[in-house]
């Protein structure tokens, strides 16, 4: 049974200025099974942001849907809770709040006991390399070590699926590489389905095993896996990235 569908998905806004109707989102068909690592790819304003905000259950289909393990997560709001995490551009870190305080939130919201969220966070913020930073507050860290309290703060809750929506553009090449490596080896290993948002097609080669390519307003360009040799051969992905930019380009 595939974990998302996604079927005759449109979303449409109206113009607070001119008041015209803008579609964002134009009948997107697609699905994503349980366990898999899926990429997001188009050009900028073609509505990858719009459906994930959708997938959270933040915004509203105008015509079709997106189920969830046969559900609707606007219409079915909370049943989601703790289902389904996101990790954005921005760390969106309390700075009021130390390293272990953020990493827990979700797992107050959640109502686990005390001791519980603080083994769990403890824990999460280990595996991303911040042991010794759990009272730590976010002014006293790093752009990429705020990232990494926040993916360890997506990861706590376990959820079934993450969403990470250009989650490392903003960083430097060298902070950026290290946690694509990072991020998607933790997937891996907790066996998380995962949609990814990236304008970086080379990042998309080395995190996904799957690219959807959107035209703008959001429709399937086209639906590919990752082959085995753009991720190990440099002619291979250079060619494969090649080939995404094409469609891109060609989307309209």
């Amino acid at each position: 049974m595939p974990e998302i569908v996604v079927q005759g998905l449109t979303k449409t806004f109206i113009h607070k200025t001119t008041g015209q109707k803008v579609t964002a989102i134009e009948r997107l068909d697609f699905e994503i099974g349980e366990g898999e690592i899926v990429g997001i790819v188009g050009k900028t304003g073609c509505g990858k942001s719009t459906f994930l905000s959708i997938l959270l259950g933040v915004e509203r289909p105008t015509e079709g849907r997106v189920l969830v393990d046969g559900k609707e997560p606007y219409r079915d709001f909370y049943y989601f809770k703790g289902k389904i995490s996101a990790i954005f551009q921005q760390d969106l870190l309390l700075p009021w709040r130390t390293a272990i305080e953020n990493v827990k939130l979700g797992l107050e919201i959640l109502n686990y006991p005390k001791e519980k969220q603080i083994d769990i966070s403890k824990a999460w913020l280990a595996k991303v390399g911040l042991e010794k930073f759990l009272n730590s507050y976010p002014g006293e860290l790093s752009g990429g070590m705020r990232q990494r309290v926040a993916i360890a703060r997506a990861f706590a809750i376990n959820p079934e699926i993450i969403l990470a929506d250009e989650a490392f553009g903003h960083l430097d090449v060298v902070t950026a590489t290290t946690l694509r490596e990072d991020f998607n080896r933790l997937v891996r290993e907790q066996k998380k389905t995962a949609v990814i948002v990236t304008h970086q097609l080379d990042e998309a080669v080395d995190m996904v095993d799957r690219v959807l390519v959107f035209g703008r307003p959001a429709r399937l360009v086209a639906d590919l896996q990752v082959p085995n040799g753009a991720k190990q051969s440099i002619s291979e992905k250079k060619e494969f990235v090649e080939r995404l930019h094409n469609l891109i380009e060609n989307s309209g």
